[in-house]
């Protein structure tokens, strides 16, 4: 089974054991988050698609840690003033390992199926 699912403004296409790489998220390593935003879901038979998202679908996932991006290096130069300026950038992103895919219980943490 594997899932598209949005968050940070990106779409991901996961299934369990994935480890993805999202925008920074506001967590400690070892905590676990849930993604409600699925926009595609595919079990090998059955396929749905969300109007944007799939109601009560969650995709689960736990965070394994923070990571550095590479760098960017950005150059400015004006040659009438004879001036350069030189910048660069390293983007943080929360490392994320998907433990399961599927509808949303009440009462239930963990690892669900479909």
């Amino acid at each position: 089974m594997y899932a598209i699912i949005k968050t940070g403004g990106k779409q991901y296409r996961v299934q369990e054991g994935d480890i993805i790489d999202v925008e920074l998220l506001n967590t400690d390593p070892g905590a676990q988050v849930e993604f409600g935003e699925v926009l595609f879901a595919f079990d090998g038979a059955k396929t749905q698609i969300g109007k944007p998202g799939i109601p009560n679908f969650l995709v689960y996932g736990e965070v394994v840690g923070t990571v550095k991006g590479e760098k960017v290096t950005s150059l400015k130069y004006k040659p009438s003033h004879n001036q350069c300026r030189k910048w660069g950038h390293r983007q943080h992103y929360t490392r994320v390992k998907i433990t399961g895919i599927g509808s949303k219980r009440k009462g239930k943490e963990g690892n669900h199926g479909s």
